[in-house]
């Protein structure tokens, strides 16, 4: 089995309650927190709420002082997922720790920081409520809540229920997503349809003028050339006179040859010249290529004017196009393609709606059947965990106590052809759905021997139901997310026997958890793998020397104190060893 963690590291507390300044250094495994009554042993569960968002009470503040400030000291190391929500908080993470703090105002004010980042209450619990869970007289809110209640059924239920959840979610969103398709379909037929008609429109003008990849360039170049041939000839004819004229005149062709002949003359008496007369005689024949090359262009420049007005027709048809559909031919083209594949799509609404309500009948069948096996075996992990529970209650001074798991479902009306995510019909009838199943799931507790099972927030007592938690935490542990637990008032109303097995089961939890517990009870306090007392100065106050960790003649001291109401009684100090020694195969042995 997994050893326990510590995820609280310190708390600190400042002016809240009779505590003027403490700092409460917290281990791994079971932290008993006693003192004489008055001392300010509950401050420390106050001082958590506060932590985790809880409301804030300036009442709270103490006297005389204007403000109360509570720090909280976490390590993330064994918290996925923790480092990412203080940074997106705005706060940071050093040497693998996280300061989350709250300052209650005498006035009432209430700021709250997570990280040395100043966030809102809100914030501070949205980061540090996962972490901690808190069990006292008025603090049992976590697994009252319905939806926390199905969630410790479906864990308890393991692999069954985790596979058929996952069915459920993965159809349920697609069911989710199939509806909204339709419902998009059907409401924009009308505009479907308007849409199908301009693409068609486009398209068949795109086919009429059938343009081809690069057209429009080479008709451009070839418009260009046309309208100016006349002048392009004409250039090109001056151009072939100068280079090799007809006419016997000067030109550039005559004028290289005579510069080499002058060169050739003289090439014997230097190889420089004779270099020169080389290159000389180089240029004449590519000039003599050039000539002919202006030639023949010239001789292919034709006036068309038949042939001008159509390639200027079919550019300016092209010009229609890229004005509507894209830059240049290449876009129309591209545009055309995707269209018509919209066009197909837009064509076959009628078709695409009755896939979708194919579809969805298909989802909403295997929902059905999912929602039925979920269902039964959520019923049958309430029944184990109830029995486990109740089993655990028989030890803890409520040997009476009943407990049963609730798996029902809310009837909703026929919705008709239509029907919404948020109801599915399972077994013939209507019922409520959501992303969690059709389940409504509440466990109930028969604090007394002939009563009715009521939920857990209204059958029990206080101290019962810190008790009714305990059970729970335990037969639960192991299979949850929330690696601290806090008690306080677990053990009032009991004695004897039943304190032994509160200290017991609290011993049990903390092998996998962190758990801090309140106690007045020697019985209880013998199990913790660490021992805090409180202790108030004359004037009735908690300075920061006033938490102090026990040693092991210090426990007994204080159990012997607990016991006897006294330090020095031998007897009440053999019965504290007493207890510490039977206590001791239970406990987590952590080192001190």
């Amino acid at each position: 089995m997994k050893g326990p963690s510590r995820v609280l590291e310190e708390i600190r507390i400042k002016s809240l309650g009779v505590i003027e300044s403490s700092t409460l250094e917290l281990g791994p495994g079971l932290t008993v927190i006693t003192g004489e009554t008055g001392a300010g042993k509950t401050m420390v569960v106050t001082a958590l709420g506060l932590l985790l968002g809880g409301r804030a009470d300036s009442g709270a503040v103490r006297t005389g002082d204007t403000h109360a400030r509570v720090e909280g000291v976490v390590a993330v190391q064994h918290l996925p997922g923790l480092a990412d929500q203080v940074e997106e908080a705005g706060g940071a993470v050093e040497d693998g720790e996280v300061v989350l703090a709250r300052n209650v105002a005498a006035e009432g004010r209430s700021r709250a920081w997570v990280g040395g980042a100043a966030v809102p209450v809100a914030s501070l619990a949205q980061v540090a409520e996962p972490l901690v869970a808190v069990h006292g007289q008025s603090d049992q809110h976590r697994l009252l809540q319905p939806g926390r209640q199905r969630g410790v059924i479906d864990r308890f239920g393991g692999e069954r229920v985790a596979a058929l959840l996952e069915n459920w979610r993965a159809d349920h969103t697609a069911l989710g997503e199939v509806e909204k398709e339709l419902i998009d379909v059907r409401d924009n037929a009308q505009a479907r349809a308007r849409e199908a008609d301009q693409l068609r429109f486009a398209l068949d003008e795109i086919e009429a003028v059938d343009p081809q990849p690069g057209e429009d360039l080479d008709l451009a170049g070839e418009e260009s050339r046309l309208g100016h041939a006349e002048e392009l000839r004409t250039a090109a004819d001056q151009a072939h006179e100068a280079l090799s004229s007809d006419a016997g005149g000067p030109d550039a062709s005559a004028t290289l040859g005579a510069a080499r002949a002058h060169l050739d003359g003289v090439r014997a008496h230097d190889s420089d010249a004779a270099a020169l007369a080389d290159r000389a005689a180089e240029l004449g024949y590519l000039v003599a290529d050039l000539a002919a090359d202006v030639a023949s262009y010239a001789a292919s420049l034709e006036t068309d004017p038949s042939r001008l007005a159509h390639v200027s027709e079919r550019r300016s048809a092209l010009l229609g196009l890229t004005r509507k559909y894209g830059d240049s031919v290449e876009e129309v083209l591209a545009w055309a393609k995707e269209s018509a594949q919209r066009l197909l799509g837009l064509d076959d609404t009628d078709a695409r709606i009755d896939e979708l309500q194919a579809r969805r009948t298909e989802l909403r069948d295997r929902l059905a059947v999912t929602a039925a096996a979920l269902s039964e075996a959520r019923q049958a992990s309430g029944e184990r965990l109830a029995a486990q529970v109740q089993a655990e209650l028989a030890g803890l001074a409520m040997p009476h106590a009943r407990i049963e798991v609730s798996v029902t479902r809310t009837e909703v009306p026929d919705p008709g052809e239509d029907p919404p995510t948020t109801a599915l019909l399972v077994d013939g009838t209507w019922v409520r759905a959501s992303r969690h199943g059709v389940d409504d799931v509440e466990i109930l507790l028969a604090a007394n021997k002939g009563s009715a099972a009521r939920a857990l927030g209204k059958g029990a007592s206080g101290g019962e139901l810190s008790r009714v938690m305990l059970a729970l935490e335990v037969a639960l542990a192991g299979t949850g997310d929330v690696p601290t637990f806090v008690f306080d008032e677990v053990d009032a109303g009991v004695g004897g026997k039943a304190a032994v097995e509160i200290g017991r089961r609290l011993a049990a939890l903390a092998r996998t958890s962190q758990v801090l517990v309140v106690t007045h009870l020697p019985q209880v306090a013998a199990y913790g793998d660490r021992h805090v007392v409180v202790h108030k100065d004359h004037d009735g106050s908690v300075t920061t020397s006033g938490l102090v960790t026990l040693d092991e003649d210090q426990r007994e001291r204080e159990l012997s104190r607990m016991l006897a109401g006294v330090e020095d009684s031998e007897s009440a100090r053999a019965h504290a060893r007493e207890l510490l020694e039977a206590a001791a195969p239970e406990r987590a042995c952590l080192p001190k």
